[in-house]
């Protein structure tokens, strides 16, 4: 599957922004999609997720009550509504999707859990 991410940009505190992530699939709507993100110098992590068919979304703690992801299984893409941005929020987001409809809630978390990833779009968040 092929996933192209967009929406990133340049941002004051306390702004938003909303990332997209259109994937390529016949069965989206089954698709595990994953919003994870990498700050320089730190680890991939897990923001925001979608598993398979599932209505629940699940957060990560820092950016519960600010973050909203959704999906439009007719436009087969999953968004990320970023509000109250922070500068500690800055990093290269990226969507990675599992197509297995296998994926469980111990591994949901873990980059290395997906093949499948975007290309990244760059958030800056300036004080």
């Amino acid at each position: 599957v092929q996933l192209q991410a967009s929406g990133g940009g340049l941002v004051q505190a306390g702004g938003s922004l909303r990332l997209s992530c259109a994937a390529s699939g016949p069965t989206f709507s089954r698709y595990t999609m994953t919003w994870f993100r990498q700050a320089p110098g730190k680890e991939r992590d897990f923001v925001a997720a979608f598993r398979g068919s599932r209505n629940t979304p699940h957060y990560a703690d820092s950016v519960k009550g600010r973050f909203t992801i959704s999906r439009d299984t007719a436009k087969n893409t999953v968004y990320l509504q970023m509000n109250s941005l922070k500068p500690d929020d800055t990093a290269v987001y990226y969507c990675a999707a599992d197509t297995t409809g296998r994926m469980i809630l111990s591994t949901m978390w873990n980059p290395s859990a997906y093949e499948n990833w975007g290309q990244g779009t760059l958030v800056t968040v300036s004080s």
